[in-house]
């Protein structure tokens, strides 16, 4: 015979900052949850610099330390982007500009993408990772930067 309980609690709802209040910093709260994040993720701002990576971000990507991207350009990282042809040439300037995180930044509007990734290190092979982005909105819908989650395929 099955037995069930229940059992009727107050409802617990966390108090959420409102982001007109005065001290909203809605990108710093990004960055926080991008550092400590368990999930493959990076955060540039408008100008493409990295602003915070996950430590499995720079482990996927084969970018090294997390601490040593931040502040460079998403590109000049380490970061190095591979076409799809046999020759594996590296990406040019117009393909570099949609790939996802830079597509999300100029369109404002999420963007998805595979990403061939070049190996820097010699202990990481190169690697073929989906990158889905979405722009990070500020007062009056201003992108401030870009939000990046990648998965190996």
């Amino acid at each position: 015979m099955a037995h069930v309980e229940l059992s009727l609690s107050d409802v617990f709802a966390p108090t959420a900052r409102i982001p007109t209040e005065p001290g909203f910093d809605n990108f710093g709260q990004w960055s926080a949850t991008v550092s400590g994040a368990l999930e493959p993720c990076l955060l540039i701002d408008h100008e493409t610099k990295v602003v915070a990576v996950s430590a499995s971000g720079c482990e996927l990507l084969c970018l090294g330390a997390p601490d040593d991207l931040i502040g460079l350009p998403l590109l000049d990282g380490g970061l190095r982007l591979l076409d799809f042809t046999a020759n594996r040439g590296e990406l040019t300037e117009q393909e570099v500009d949609k790939i996802p995180p830079l597509m999300a930044l100029s369109s404002g509007r999420l963007a998805r993408g595979l990403l061939r990734v070049q190996a820097s290190a010699a202990n990481c092979s190169d690697a073929t990772v989906d990158a889905i982005s979405t722009p990070v909105l500020a007062d009056g819908g201003v992108v401030v930067g870009c939000l990046t989650f990648f998965s190996e395929v």
